[in-house]
């Protein structure tokens, strides 16, 4: 599948490390697919910060007036991009340690399965097991699922 994307870029060079993280999360809440910051070399030899914000185009306007609310730029760039996507879906699953989701996705016979991090670290934390043992069985029981949904087609 291929779909229209935006990015949005500015750079910073005058945040504390706290107010770059508190716009990621806003962004990140307000429907950005991703958010990233890379640090840069800036005019005047000044170190800075990249914060660069992909989003539905439908996400533009609110993921600017976060950026120009939360940040000291004085201007975003933006471009549209085309983007292929695996198709996917999230489906819970069932381990020792409890159920979590795990995000499957798929393109022609292709297919990847991706335990989900937040129930993982929360069933490892109250397992007291490492995270790796978590997502190995989650990853697991979402092999299962997949081979009984493939048999089922």
């Amino acid at each position: 599948m291929t779909e229209t994307i935006v990015i949005l870029e500015t750079q910073v060079d005058d945040m504390s490390a706290q107010a770059i993280a508190y716009t990621m999360e806003q962004l990140l809440q307000n429907g950005a697919l991703d958010v990233y910051t890379q640090a840069v070399g800036m005019k005047k030899s000044r170190n800075g910060t990249l914060i660069t914000v992909i989003c539905h185009c439908d996400r533009q306007s609110i993921c600017e007036q976060i950026l120009f609310r939360e940040t000291s730029t004085l201007g975003i760039r933006y471009r549209w991009q085309e983007r292929k996507i695996l198709h996917r879906e999230i489906h819970e699953v069932a381990t020792e340690y409890g159920k979590a989701r795990v995000k499957m996705a798929w393109r022609d016979g292709f297919w990847t399965i991706q335990p989900e991090y937040e129930d993982c670290a929360k069933l490892a934390r109250s397992h007291h097991v490492p995270l790796t043992r978590i997502q190995e069985a989650v990853k697991l029981a979402g092999e299962s699922l997949l081979e009984i949904s493939k048999a089922n087609l």
